[in-house]
């Protein structure tokens, strides 16, 4: 089933690849002038990597960041890439298809492309390592191979981000089949897992989805320093959820980065305010982490949760975005909104600043 899945770049996709690619292009322009402090390197792993093109002829990701490395020089000169996929006849393809790229030999280190199952032995390779700079990739076909081990063997190096695919729909009937339990309690950890099926058992599939969702969102991040961030897919008609793309990084600025290009790939604004949602059918159909509040909510919050502070438009953001769905731009409409109902006071004030504009440090006071 896996192989046919490759037979056309279906929507769903073609949304992926851009959110890896476009979180790709700003992290590497952020992460290369620290990594060349150091060794110069960084690296972009992807470890259920495909054959490297769709049948209709498509570049898959791993294509389109070669792509991008071959454009840019430093670039060029700084990127490690490994490549795996347990189907040999993809990963045959895609050394093919990577040999093929006009300007592969301009990269300084040749991308490796492996055929190994996923399982304990990355796991503890990446453990062993101290990994340089790493954008990490998982997007299995379903959920073997994908571990909180997996993911924090990345996590813990520094400028280490991982983004992964989840199957909701086999995860979903993955939690209630004890003969895939030990893959389950790899996903979310026993006792969390334990807990999610005994909770989950008598919930509307709303409820239920938001549970699973918030269970992993915890396990990725236990000691509360990480910033964790889905985009959820839903199937052809609309009607459900089949897949959530899964963002994790210890650094907030990632995580601002990552909510940007979400933002844009979203199906549909309200308000301005993103579904953080593909949804070819263009339906809302609830919230994960709050992530369906339109802008009128941010009026009302920013108000009671700041009043009587005074602070920058930089600071509020900073303190109220995380776990919401408001990007930098929402902020600055719904300031730009208060201040002209005078609920608010700005310094410099509308009438000194240039027209439509809020700066990152002009000053809000609450009243």
């Amino acid at each position: 089933m896996a192989k046919n899945f490759f037979n056309e770049a279906r929507e769903q996709s073609v949304v992926k690849t851009a959110i890896v690619t476009k979180y790709f292009d700003t992290w590497t322009r952020v992460i290369l002038p620290w990594a060349e402090k150091r060794d110069g390197r960084i690296a972009y792993i992807d470890l259920f990597a495909g054959p490297g093109r769709f049948d209709d002829g498509t570049l898959s990701t791993p294509l389109q960041i070669l792509k991008k490395a071959i454009a840019d020089e430093r670039l060029a000169d700084s990127l490690v890439c490994l490549f795996n996929d347990a189907i040999a006849e993809h990963s045959s393809n895609l050394k093919a298809a990577i040999d093929e790229l006009e300007g592969i030999d301009k990269l300084k280190y040749p991308p490796k492309v492996s055929c190994d199952e996923v399982g304990d032995q990355f796991v503890t390779q990446f453990e062993r390592m101290r990994l340089i700079p790493t954008l990490f990739f998982v997007d299995p076909w379903g959920y073997k191979g994908l571990s909180l081990r997996l993911v924090n063997s990345v996590l813990k190096d520094w400028g280490c981000d991982c983004i992964f695919f989840f199957n909701y729909n086999r995860v979903n009937m993955g939690l209630s089949n004890p003969i895939v339990e030990s893959h389950m309690n790899a996903l979310f950890g026993e006792g969390p897992a334990n807990d999610l099926r005994e909770r989950i058992s008598a919930m509307p599939p709303g409820d239920r989805e938001l549970a699973v969702v918030e269970t992993l969102a915890e396990a990725l991040n236990p000691q509360g320093n990480r910033y964790v961030l889905p985009f959820r897919f839903k199937q052809i008609d609309g009607s459900r959820t089949s897949h959530h793309l899964i963002f994790v990084s210890k650094n907030i600025r990632g995580y601002s980065i990552m909510k940007d290009v979400m933002y844009r790939e979203s199906s549909t604004h309200d308000q301005g305010v993103a579904s953080f949602e593909y949804n070819r059918a263009y339906r809302d159909q609830g919230l994960l982490f709050e992530l369906s509040r339109p802008l009128d909510d941010l009026l009302d919050m920013l108000c009671s949760e700041f009043a009587g502070q005074t602070l920058t438009m930089k600071e509020i953001f900073e303190k109220h975005n995380i776990g919401r769905p408001f990007v930098s731009k929402n902020y600055k409409d719904a300031l730009k909104a208060l201040e002209a109902s005078e609920r608010i006071s700005a310094e410099p004030s509308a009438d000194a600043r240039r027209t439509g504009t809020f700066g990152d440090n002009v000053r809000v006071t609450f009243f």
